[in-house]
């Protein structure tokens, strides 16, 4: 029990290190939260129209949830579970921004690719996809949810499986907003500065 804990504090706090507002204010762009949806996301950094802060700002939030599965992983398989989920929970629901984070969807793509990558290349390939041919990038996020537990029950892995349906759900739960712009057909695309 003492081992469960651990990593769940070790991925929450890991998780909820708000790397875009820090990415941003260290640019000299000032507070990400005051400009287009207020998210600490990398989709909200493209709208300050620096790409390269918004790909920075992608990469540390993704590693962010690999790193917490690949450390608790160490220790037990079913600990980097935990600590996934943890790191995932932290960057939504960060104690520093008064539990005001992000989506997850970086971080929920750099747990998947702790715990399996060939899952994390299918949710990149179907966002890329769906990002394409729509540019929404909540669309793509969305679908590419969808697709991650199906495709991990169908490879064996059970137990991960319904951790991805935990958090798919969350990730719509948490994209409610961009679902009602998608069908009112007010929804950003990508790179639409706000």
């Amino acid at each position: 029990m003492l081992e469960i804990l651990a990593a769940l504090v070790f991925g929450y706090l890991l998780g909820s290190i708000p790397f875009g507002l820090l990415i941003t204010r260290a640019a000299g762009l000032g507070d990400v939260r005051r400009i287009g949806s207020g998210n600490i996301g990398a989709t909200n950094v493209l709208r300050t129209g620096n790409k390269g802060l918004a790909a920075l700002t992608l990469l540390a939030d993704a590693l962010k949830g690999t790193v917490a599965v690949l450390v608790a992983g160490w220790f037990g398989p079913n600990l980097a579970l935990y600590a996934g989920l943890a790191a995932f929970l932290g960057h939504i629901f960060p104690v520093w921004l008064n539990f005001k984070g992000g989506k997850g969807v970086a971080t929920y793509l750099g747990v998947l690719a702790g715990i399996h990558w060939p899952a994390a290349l299918a949710f990149a390939v179907v966002w890329l996809g769906v990002a394409f041919l729509t540019r929404f990038s909540s669309l793509a996020a969305l679908v590419a949810a969808l697709v991650v537990p199906v495709f991990l029950y169908f490879l064996g892995h059970g137990s991960a499986a319904a951790l991805f349906v935990i958090m798919t759900a969350i990730v719509y739960y948490k994209h409610w907003p961009n679902i009602s712009r998608l069908m009112a057909g007010t929804e950003a695309r990508i790179g639409a500065k706000e």
